[in-house]
């Protein structure tokens, strides 16, 4: 493999989400976004990184490109606040296989508002799926949300996010495609990691409509993380592409 800059900021951690996971035990927030890439060695992509994430998703080329073709499994999640955000942990078996190569779904979250912008606009909420390949790379599937109308998926996980710090399953199973857009268009691009350690590890997929979640639920995610979106970076020399 050619040695580059991505390779070389990505050497900073060789698995991004275990790193990823040390860094929700390290004091960091959204207040001080400026100052994530100084808490330590491994954050420093989040300060002189130039692939970073979210970015303003606008003047894409168009390419003969494919969406990631997904085999996720329906399951009782366990539903986890981490002090950041709420987050669903997958169990084994669920994948997305890409041009890349075949990634699996290790974990799915949300951020209010959206981190991604589609024209400079930003919705309501955004949705990570967070698959891991065998090299160390990620692939993560960005779903824009807006109020427009129920979806019983995110209600129930709404209605069972732990208002503190904790962890908790599911009763039931939840088909995790059901928080997907039914239209899957999507712009792709090389990006980073969205919190610290900022790891230019992931290959994005956003899709460019929007799933319509009930205003209710955005409110019950919002009491409990009113912003967490990190802010727009430059695209810099990047190829934005869409199919």
């Amino acid at each position: 493999m050619a040695f580059t800059r991505r390779s070389f900021l990505a050497g900073f951690v060789s698995c991004p989400l275990c790193a990823a996971a040390r860094a929700e035990g390290a004091h960091w927030s959204y207040d001080d976004v400026q100052n994530w890439g100084s808490h330590d060695s491994a954050s420093q992509a989040c300060a002189i990184g130039g692939e970073q994430s979210p970015v303003n998703l606008t003047g894409a080329i168009k390419a003969d490109i494919h969406a990631p073709a997904l085999s996720w499994k329906p399951q009782a999640f366990k539903l986890a606040n981490n002090g950041h955000t709420i987050q669903a942990n997958v169990a084994p078996g669920s994948f997305a296989a890409a041009e890349t190569g075949v990634f699996e779904l290790k974990q799915f979250h949300f951020h209010t508002p959206s981190e991604h912008a589609i024209d400079g606009e930003r919705a309501a909420m955004e949705a990570h799926f967070v698959h891991a390949g065998d090299h160390g790379d990620l692939l993560v599937l960005g779903a824009l949300m807006q109020a427009g109308g129920g979806n019983e998926a995110f209600a129930a996980l709404m209605a069972a996010a732990p208002p503190t710090e904790s962890e908790v399953e599911l009763k039931k199973p939840i088909d995790a495609e059901a928080l997907l857009p039914k239209a899957r268009h999507f712009l792709r691009y090389e990006g980073s990691l969205t919190t610290p350690p900022c790891s230019e590890v992931v290959n994005w997929y956003v899709f460019s409509a929007p799933v319509a979640v009930a205003a209710d639920d955005i409110k019950t995610f919002a009491k409990l993380f009113p912003m967490n979106a990190r802010p727009l970076q430059q695209l810099h020399r990047r190829v934005l592409l869409t199919d």
